[in-house]
Order: C-alpha cells, then sequence, then structure tokens
C-alpha cells in the first residue's frame, strides 16, 4: 500500500475517487463529496491534507487530516456528523494507519480518527499501537414495515401527546401543514427560515444558533444546494396555519436520511410539540415512499430519541500510536485522570 498527501484545497480532482469508496463502503451522505466540498470550502484548514492510499486494487482509503499537538486528526468541523475518513471494506484499519503515520509530515506521535460509526467501520480492539474510545450514543430508526406497525410499537405517551396536541391545534382553529422543500432554487430561502426559526430560541441565547448571515447559513445553504441539484435534499417545513412552527434540514442518498437539522417555535411549542408532530408526519411519508431504508440523527441520544427508537449505537473514536508503548502510557494516563475525577 502506498500513501500519497495532497493539499486537501484539491478535494475536487480526486472527488471521484472519494464517492467511489463511499459507495464500496456503504457510506452515508454526510460524507459523499457535495457535503465533503463545501465543508472543506467553508471550515476548511489551511494545513489540511487528502490523504490518499492505493494498492494492487485501486484506491483503498481516503482522508482528510489536519495536524494536532505532536500528530495528526481527521478534520471535525462540527458541522461534520461523522469523521472524514474512508476505506474499502475489509481492510486491516491498523495497518492502514500505521502506514499513513510515517507518511505524514513531522514525525508525529500519534494520529487519531474521529467520530466513527461502528455499523459503518467495526470498533477496532485495543491492543498494540491501537486504542478506541468512546464518543456519544446516537440513534437511528429503520424504515421497514408499515408505519401503522411501528407507531404502534412507540410508547403510549408518545402517541397520546401528540394526538392531543393535535386536537388542541384543532380545537384553536389551526391547521398544521408539513411541506418539503426541495428545489435548489429555494433552498437559500430555506436555510434563511430555518436560521431566523433557530436564532429565536435558546440556541440562539446561547449564541450557537445558525444566523443567517453567518458562516453555517453560507455553508448550510451551498451543501443544500449542491444535494438539491442530485434530488438529494429535503428541507421540511411545518406550518400552523401560517405560522412557521418547525424545521428539518436532510439530505439523502436512496438509501440513508440523516435529519441535520432541527429547530422549532418554542413560542408554540408548550402543549403541541411541532417538531414532534412534524417527525410524525416525515416519518409516515418516509415509510409510505418506501426508498429510505432507515433515518439517522447522528447526534448525542436525548430523551426524546429514546421515544422514537430503540435503536442506538456508541459512536468512537481511534488513536493510532507511533509505538505500542506510548498507547499503553496514555491508555495508564487517561486512566488516573478518570481515577483522580470520579
Amino acid at each position: 500500500m502506498k500513501w500519497s498527501l495532497t493539499p486537501a484545497s484539491r478535494f475536487t480532482e480526486f472527488a471521484a475517487d472519494w464517492a467511489h469508496l463511499v459507495d464500496a463502503a456503504g457510506m452515508p451522505p454526510a460524507l459523499a463529496p457535495p457535503f465533503v466540498e463545501t465543508l472543506l470550502d467553508t471550515f476548511g484548514h489551511p494545513r489540511a491534507l487528502l490523504a490518499r492510499c492505493e494498492d494492487g486494487a485501486g484506491v483503498a482509503a481516503m482522508g482528510i487530516v489536519v495536524p494536532a499537538g505532536r500528530g495528526w486528526t481527521t478534520l471535525q468541523p462540527a458541522q461534520a456528523p461523522l469523521g472524514l475518513w474512508l476505506q474499502r471494506p475489509g481492510l486491516d484499519t491498523a495497518a492502514l494507519l500505521r502506514g499513513l503515520l510515517r507518511a505524514l509530515p513531522g514525525w508525529p506521535l500519534v494520529l487519531a480518527l474521529t467520530e466513527l460509526d461502528p455499523d459503518l467501520l467495526p470498533r477496532p480492539r485495543d491492543g498494540g499501537s491501537v486504542r478506541s474510545l468512546d464518543y456519544i450514543d446516537t440513534a437511528r430508526v429503520t424504515v421497514s414495515g408499515s408505519f401503522d406497525d411501528y407507531w404502534q410499537a412507540r410508547g403510549k405517551n408518545l402517541r397520546g401527546n401528540l394526538k392531543k396536541g393535535r386536537a388542541r391545534l384543532a380545537r384553536d382553529g389551526i391547521a398544521p401543514r408539513l411541506e418539503i422543500v426541495r428545489d435548489p432554487a429555494a433552498m437559500a430561502a430555506a436555510v434563511a427560515d430555518y436560521a431566523r426559526l433557530e436564532s429565536g430560541g435558546w440556541k440562539g441565547g446561547g449564541g450557537t444558533a445558525v444566523t443567517t448571515d453567518g458562516m453555517q447559513a453560507r455553508f448550510y445553504t451551498a451543501m443544500m444546494e449542491a444535494f438539491a441539484r442530485e434530488g438529494r435534499a429535503r428541507a421540511y417545513r411545518y406550518w400552523y396555519g401560517e405560522r412557521l412552527a418547525a424545521m428539518d434540514l436532510c439530505i439523502e442518498d436512496g438509501r440513508c436520511l440523516i435529519v441535520l437539522k432541527t429547530a422549532y417555535d418554542e413560542a408554540v411549542a408548550e402543549g403541541s410539540s411541532p417538531a414532534l408532530l412534524m417527525r410524525e408526519e416525515a416519518t409516515r411519508a418516509l415509510f409510505d415512499e418506501g426508498r429510505i431504508e432507515r433515518i439517522e440523527f447522528y447526534g448525542r441520544v436525548m430523551e426524546w430519541h429514546t421515544r422514537w427508537t430503540q435503536e442506538v449505537r456508541r459512536l468512537y473514536h481511534v488513536n493510532y500510536y507511533r509505538w505500542p508503548l506510548l498507547a499503553r502510557l496514555h491508555a495508564a494516563l487517561r486512566a488516573r485522570t478518570r481515577t483522580a475525577g470520579s
């Protein structure tokens, strides 16, 4: 296996190889070229490198890596739900990392892969130079069978609360309506609506919301437009009459739909849960459509996720150290730190 390193700013030149690995490994749309290219354009690192490994069968692995202390790590902006790493199924992750570590400049001591999905890349066992670390639990919904069967398997409290919410809207003369935006020309307005909705809530108060004129809005607009040109973006708007009550920004690949962002109008949320009402209707439509196989949330599991699904798994990180002794020392130091903090 041979590794080559190129400035990540030249990603477009190698996008076809990246797309080939995405397809070969069954990776979700958050690792597809339109997402990665827009991410690099907006949140790229000046020293980011595109690492590319070839063997006798072609391109074996690719990743976007940046320097971090005495080592390197995959680029991980907050907007990326997964680490920017791909490899052909069946290859030895440790062997790939050993080769890349030796190819990277600066004689690094460690190479880290961040935010990996064990359903896409099996978590390696600790040993030798390899150590893995827990990240977060995340949830998915498998779209199989009928929506009615899926819905009946949900808790009585969820079903009852949403039924009461719809009844309350009806008593107040409010007609809820789900709109799905897929036109590339309409995505900028959809993201602007989303930004106004999120900025008006607790994220706006905390300074983490998407704003209409910020870098996040530029990223989501360009990315959603790129996916929409391929028929793979959905911006869900949920209306209470003429008032925008909730939104989801989603991308898909024909098998998987990822809910990237969710926001709702907190002023109308009490007693009706507009985000959950929207998700009930959107999920029913996906079951009826019969094309999407799974809905991924790729965020930290929250209480409402556990009412929506029992499918939870743990994302993880991997460190590969130059020497096994360094791996053992680092593991011992982490264990000592955890003990001291308990």
